[in-house]
């Protein structure tokens, strides 16, 4: 029998440490926090901090982001809903960092419950 996306992702958050939206709130500031949403998501808006990092380069492009150079460091990750996120922290595991917390919920719950947000700034020509 074939596997679902939702069975990867089930299987993907038994490996993981999940927390809920107001105990990631508290840790802005405190962890790296990769959002690894399509560029087109995190450009509506995203949580304060967050570098945008998509889950289909995450492997090959986090180790060109500076404030992710030490695979020791504190990270927080999120998606829009948490397969993603949960998906990626199995991945970042295995490629060596090992304090990653995935965002239960992602950015759909965040934004749901009024929790701060940015957007990027529009350019100004005039």
């Amino acid at each position: 029998m074939a596997v679902t996306p939702q069975d990867l992702v089930l299987e993907a958050k038994a490996q993981i440490k999940e927390v809920g939206t107001a105990e990631a709130q508290v840790l802005l500031g405190q962890r790296v926090i990769i959002d690894v949403r399509e560029p087109d998501e995190y450009a509506v808006s995203h949580l304060p901090g967050a570098i945008n990092i998509p889950r289909g380069v995450l492997e090959f492009k986090i180790g060109m982001v500076p404030q992710c150079a030490d695979k020791n460091g504190a990270f927080l990750v999120y998606c829009r809903t948490s397969g993603r996120a949960a998906l990626s922290a199995v991945q970042l595991q295995k490629i060596g960092y090992s304090n990653i917390i995935s965002m239960a919920g992602g950015f759909e719950v965040w934004s749901n419950e009024n929790r701060p947000t940015e957007k990027p700034q529009p350019i100004n020509f005039g």
